[in-house]
């Protein structure tokens, strides 16, 4: 519990215009996605992180809804979805003011591919 409590500090910060009653929804989406579909999380820089994704166009539908619905509301990421040679990736970088909102999505998305 205090590890959750931990992950979701960084996760919406003041610039995110989505409801708090509606985050903790949003929140347990991304978990799902996390658990159903990231095979491996990279971090290549400070403001990217990189989610190789088990390869379906289910799986790529969804991780393009959940991305533009995200962008809806916290405009700074920038999601890259790839599809290419029967791989699935998705990337996701943040200006560096916004790091800590990728250190915990990065942290959700290593305990969901974990459990």
């Amino acid at each position: 519990m205090a590890q959750d409590i931990a992950l979701d500090q960084g996760w919406a910060p003041s610039a995110c215009t989505l409801p708090t009653a509606e985050r903790p929804v949003r929140l347990a989406e991304f978990d799902a996605f996390f658990a159903d579909a990231v095979q491996a999380v990279r971090r290549p820089g400070r403001e990217l992180l990189r989610l190789e994704l088990v390869f379906s166009p289910e799986r790529a539908a969804r991780a393009a809804e959940l991305s533009a619905r995200e962008n809806g509301c916290c405009s700074f990421f920038t999601f890259t979805l790839t599809i290419a040679e029967g791989r699935l990736t998705l990337e996701v970088a943040v200006p560096a003011v916004h790091e800590e909102v990728l250190d915990a999505l990065q942290a959700r998305a290593t305990a969901a591919t974990s459990a």
